[in-house]
């Protein structure tokens, strides 16, 4: 739709110019520094940042009605910069200008909705939100796009010759940081850490076919991160993990897309999601909280993040019920399916402590809550999702897993409706698929196949067939027409089939 239709009240917003200030906030000693320079950690006391934007007034003044419209037409409007995550430009990154922002197709993937046989086994009705339909097959995209339109922002800016972006990955931020570097061409270039034989197959080969520096270390993803963030303390890099500030705005419009999506009525609605390394639970309240102020949505929904028994240090933060006592402890992980949760100490952590409180604080009671699943029961979850129309994840099924659990503890309120986060496409984790049907899991991941959800390819040999069609010699004549009859006689047998008349 061209911009000389739309509504003259909302033509002059339409598409934005930059605006005001943006400064990072320490969490710990609350110091404000400029973004002149890219920071992953407090120069005065070493703690993580968030992003403020300086002047979130202006935003309120604006009113929840006007926005609400803005972005609705908005979805009508032609214009690349503005049709990914910064649909939501003013409450993202608003200092960036619309030059600058790269867009590959991330954003607004699709809810589907649970068809009723499985709505009826999670007992409950909910959507999975399928965020393994963005470019790189992962929601990893969504930071990237903002991370890396800062970062052409900055050095077209400050005239950088080619810098480094870096990152330690388990799979999915990997293959979006090399994705979108390479789309950046000369200007920037990427490499990644990868934990040995901890990345499917799948997931490897994407950073390998963007073209980044591709590093393999012994280890396990925790390691990987500590090597990256002493190389960014002591080299000229950009990280571009979820220590990165500016990944974290790009997340955050997970919720906005919710929230539109339901016409910006989510008080009734339940966002599950797995934690791994924080900085999507992170970015989920953070989104949820910004509109809330702005008068965007009424209510706040509830988060209920999800762990396996095999990686929880948040949950198990979140057991002691006083707050004064509780003491965050990192955990030793355990091999587990969903390799993106695989993570013992998460980066991201102080940002979910101040978070929840603010969350919390904002709703007026407890509306965030975190539940712990075994590794059987998400790769069973991830099975059954996709058995029933769906393409999900390990990570989709760990949502799916949490989801029975919150109905199983009461956490999920009569009548609410849950939106579950699958992070990936699924076809980046085939391997654990084969792996189930196949009964090879090796005994660390405490994971036994159900032989209901099991299935496997049949090979049809009728009877009394002599020969077969070869490459290069095929059958011909009465042998085709042999052939062709005994293979549908055979195939009927084994579906069950009757014959017409």
């Amino acid at each position: 739709m061209k911009l000389h239709r739309f509504p003259k009240k909302i033509r002059e917003r339409l598409v934005p110019e930059p605006f005001g200030t943006m400064r990072y906030q320490c969490l710990g000693c609350e110091e404000s520094f400029g973004i002149e320079r890219l920071l992953y950690t407090c120069p005065a006391c070493g703690s993580v940042l968030m992003l403020r934007h300086e002047d979130e007034e202006s935003l309120v003044r604006v009113g929840g009605e006007v926005w609400r419209d803005l972005f609705d037409y908005r979805r009508m409007l032609n214009h690349p910069p503005l049709k990914g995550i910064f649909r939501y430009y003013e409450f993202i990154a608003p200092v960036i200008p619309l030059e600058e922002i790269v867009y590959l197709g991330e954003g607004h993937t699709p809810l589907v909705e649970a068809n009723s046989t499985l709505q009826e086994l999670a007992g409950a009705s909910f959507y999975f939100k399928n965020d393994g339909l963005n470019p790189s097959a992962s929601f990893k995209d969504r930071g990237m796009a903002c991370a890396l339109s800062y970062l052409a922002y900055i050095a077209e800016k400050e005239h950088l010759e080619s810098p480094l972006a870096i990152c330690a990955s388990t799979g999915d931020t990997s293959a979006a940081a090399a994705l979108y570097a390479s789309y950046l061409g000369p200007l920037l270039k990427s490499a990644v850490l990868l934990p040995k034989g901890k990345v499917t197959p799948q997931q490897l080969s994407q950073p390998l076919g963007s073209g980044a520096k591709v590093l393999e270390i012994q280890g396990l993803f925790d390691d990987c991160m500590k090597v990256v963030e002493a190389l960014a303390d002591q080299y000229h890099v950009a990280l571009l993990n979820s220590k990165n500030s500016w990944r974290i705005l790009g997340q955050e419009s997970f919720s906005f897309e919710i929230a539109q999506d339901f016409d910006y009525e989510v008080g009734d609605k339940a966002v599950i999601l797995p934690i791994g390394n924080a900085g999507n639970i992170t970015a989920v309240m953070s989104g949820f909280l910004k509109f809330h102020r702005a008068g965007i949505i009424e209510r706040l929904p509830r988060i209920i993040g999800v762990q396996s028994s095999h990686a929880d240090p948040v949950y198990r933060y979140y057991l002691e019920p006083e707050p004064h006592r509780r003491r965050f402890r990192p955990v030793s992980v355990k091999p587990s399916v969903a390799q993106a949760a695989m993570i013992g100490n998460p980066v991201s952590m102080p940002r979910v402590i101040r978070l929840v409180e603010d969350y919390n604080e904002a709703a007026g009671a407890q509306r965030v809550f975190v539940v712990q699943v075994s590794e059987q029961e998400v790769m069973d979850s991830m099975i059954l999702a996709n058995r029933n129309g769906h393409v999900v994840c390990t990570q989709g099924g760990e949502s799916l897993a949490g989801l029975k659990e919150a109905v199983r503890r009461g956490i999920l309120a009569r009548g609410e409706t849950a939106v579950l986060d699958s992070t990936a496409h699924m076809l980046k984790f085939a391997s654990f698929q084969e792996m189930y049907f196949e009964d090879r899991f090796p005994p660390e991941f405490e994971v036994t196949p159900d032989p209901g959800l099991r299935n496997a390819p049949l090979e049809v040999r009728p009877p009394g067939l002599q020969r077969y069609p070869q490459p290069g010699s095929p059958l011909e004549g009465e042998e085709l027409a042999d052939f062709v009859e005994k293979m549908a006689e055979e195939i009927a047998r084994i579906l069950g089939l009757k014959r017409k008349g």
